[in-house]
């Protein structure tokens, strides 16, 4: 990637990977907490104690913040933790031009925090290979009920797995898990991008003016 001139952004989620992204040459790298939706470590940290020991670590390297930002006062955080600026995930799944189907975009306007979980259980049902070190934030879904805490029994099951597809197929289930981080509490609407850059870089500015007064 560097060799062909384009700039390479790395998400790390421990201090292993976030050397072995300077080492590599990493223009930017993206220290992702687990409050973050979608996949990041099984035993990874929070964004809070996170974003500031790989601030320090991969300095003079620009680092984003992610997990757990949908709002300009996690914009301003992240700046207040010596982070160049924030990677927002799930809050822009809510808004109009996000490619995701429109229940989907219901679910995180209406969903809280509590409601999301980590887990393996959907990526074993689909057969994604994503290394078991990496869990998936998401919210409710069927199957993940189904075999909460048996992610060992439906690895070694191909009829459970066949049982999705075809659940799918019919469907009876989501065909997509729905990634979703912690701070879904903060979406209440759908905007269009533009107006929530906006909104962020306002909110982000008004938070830091608050913190510098005081």
């Amino acid at each position: 990637i560097r060799a062909s001139g384009t700039l390479l952004i790395i998400q790390v989620t421990d201090l292993e990977e976030a050397n072995r992204a300077v080492d590599v040459g990493a223009d930017v790298i993206v220290a992702q907490g687990t409050e973050s939706g979608g996949h990041g470590a099984r035993k990874g940290r929070s964004t809070l104690p996170f974003v500031p020991v790989v601030v320090d670590l991969a300095a003079p390297v620009p680092v984003l913040a992610a997990g757990g930002i949908a709002d300009g006062r996690g914009v301003a955080a992240a700046l207040a933790l010596g982070a160049a600026g924030a990677l927002v995930g799930t809050r822009f799944h809510a808004t109009a031009e996000a490619l995701v189907a429109p229940s989907t975009a219901k679910a995180i306007v209406e969903g809280q925090g509590e409601d999301t979980e980590r887990n393996r259980v959907l990526d074993i049902a689909r057969g994604s290979r994503w290394p078991s070190k990496y869990t998936a934030r998401t919210l409710g879904h069927p199957y993940l009920d189904q075999w909460r805490g048996r992610e060992a029994e439906l690895a070694a099951d191909p009829r459970a797995r066949q049982d999705y597809q075809r659940e799918v197929a019919q469907g009876n289930i989501p065909a997509l898990p729905m990634w979703a981080g912690e701070a879904i509490d903060l979406i209440t609407d759908l905007p269009s991008a533009a107006d929530l850059v906006a909104t962020l870089a306002a909110q982000a500015e008004d938070a830091l003016d608050r913190a510098g007064g005081r």
